[in-house]
């Protein structure tokens, strides 16, 4: 079995007490989780992809425009990955891929599933925020592509506590995903 480890969103945007569009101290409850786990994974040469929204300032005619406030704004340091991913990242040589998303899921308009196929990946590890937006969204998608899913619990986490909860019930009893981990 191929595994790889995709990290959504976790970024200064999403999870800093002064982010534009923050999961606030839910977001941060998982920061060594988070960190952790990426560090397992690209510290052992398993695959490991940032999924990082990418907007561009003032697109009005973006799906989200009228639903969150602007957010991982290209060149600005809300796109950065938070505190201590962002530390590791920075200085990590290397190991993993990082890719832009401008939807929900990974998949949508990205180059996500070719690089999975040509490694052969058929499992793969999701972490990272929103739980019930763009984790769950890119779960969708890898389950409607036939890939095998493991959602890390402690390692996700919402601005929305029930979304959180209905998310890794959906994963579980919906997509057929592995938990792994505790919930917080």
């Amino acid at each position: 079995m191929s595994e790889a480890l995709i990290l959504v969103d976790y970024t200064n945007d999403f999870v800093a007490e002064d982010g534009r569009l923050t999961c606030g101290e839910r977001g941060r409850s998982i920061e060594a989780s988070i960190t952790n786990l990426a560090k397992t994974f690209i510290e052992s040469g398993i695959y490991t992809v940032f999924a990082v929204d990418a907007h561009e300032e003032g697109d009005t005619f973006h799906p989200e425009a009228d639903l969150f406030p602007p957010h991982n704004i290209i060149g600005t340091k809300g796109r950065n990955l938070y505190g201590l991913l962002g530390d590791y990242v920075e200085n990590a040589a290397g190991g993993y891929y990082w890719m832009n998303k401008t939807r929900y899921s990974a998949f949508a308009g990205t180059d996500l599933e070719l690089k999975l196929r040509e490694r052969r990946i058929t499992t793969l590890h999701l972490a990272g925020v929103c739980t019930d937006i763009c984790v769950l969204h890119t779960a969708v998608d890898a389950f409607n592509k036939g890939f095998n899913i493991v959602i890390h619990a402690d390692a996700v986490e919402s601005f929305n506590p029930e979304g959180h909860e209905w998310a890794l019930e959906h994963f579980k009893n919906t997509l057929g995903a592995e938990i792994r981990g505790e919930s917080s």
